[in-house]
């Protein structure tokens, strides 16, 4: 999962049940992000904006639904563009997929009476939304497991072409958006949930990202020079008796 240098330096290697259980962890606060970003109302993210569009075009399936089938779409690409690269095991990509459309699908529910009429907490909401989506990713990072079908597309493009993986991402992301939009002005007179907070979002959570990495970076250094100072006074302590 881990994509770059700084990325690699914050995984975590050891038991595969703690990893898990963060991934999980993970997966579960990355969709109470999205569902507070969605109740903010002004804006979600390019991936967020197609599936919940596709909830006004036909209501009779959840978002969850509608993510858990973008991600099977995604999977039938990626077989396509892997071919013989392409295992069996990647179908396990499925299952975080799985757990990520019931989360979200949960936590839309537990969000539903969340709602403002003002404009300042729609804002601040959404910010709050972004910081928790993006911890969520964090940790899902860190315990650098299953990649869900999107991320195992994008991948794979990247190892195809040679272009850069975020340009493939953010190139990945505009066409999710466009479909949005097309979608929008043909079924529902105008695009929905693409507003400035879409941008926000774009922004945003590669900052909190960000953040969240120099954190880690920051704790880690204090724990050990805390353990490294520890040591050396038991050291010298055992010297003076």
């Amino acid at each position: 999962m881990a994509h770059h240098a700084r990325e690699a330096e914050v995984i975590d290697t050891g038991s595969l049940k703690r990893r898990w259980i963060t991934y999980i962890i993970g997966i579960y606060i990355l969709t109470m992000g999205i569902s507070l970003a969605i109740r903010a109302g002004i804006g979600i993210s390019p991936q967020s904006s197609l599936t919940r569009t596709m909830t006004l075009v036909y209501p009779r399936l959840s978002q969850g639904t509608y993510n858990f089938m973008l991600e099977l779409f995604m999977l039938f690409l990626t077989y396509l563009a892997a071919r013989k690269d392409f295992k069996l095991k990647n179908f396990a990509s499925l299952i975080p997929a799985f757990v990520l459309a019931t989360c979200l699908d949960l936590n839309l529910m537990l969000t539903r009476s969340i709602g403002f009429q003002d404009y300042l907490p729609k804002f601040f909401l959404l910010v709050f939304a972004d910081a928790l989506l993006a911890f969520g990713l964090f940790l899902m990072i860190r315990a650098n497991l299953v990649l869900m079908p999107i991320d195992m597309f994008v991948n794979t493009l990247f190892k195809r072409t040679g272009l850069r993986w975020g340009d493939i991402k953010t190139s990945f992301d505009c066409t999710l958006l466009i479909i949005s939009a097309v979608i929008g002005f043909a079924l529902l007179g105008g695009p929905r949930f693409i507003r400035e907070g879409t941008f926000m979002n774009a922004i945003l959570v590669g900052q909190y990202i960000k953040l969240y990495f120099f954190l880690f970076q920051k704790i880690k250094t204090t724990i050990a020079s805390y353990h490294r100072r520890s040591l050396e006074q038991q050291s010298y302590s055992r010297q003076r008796f």
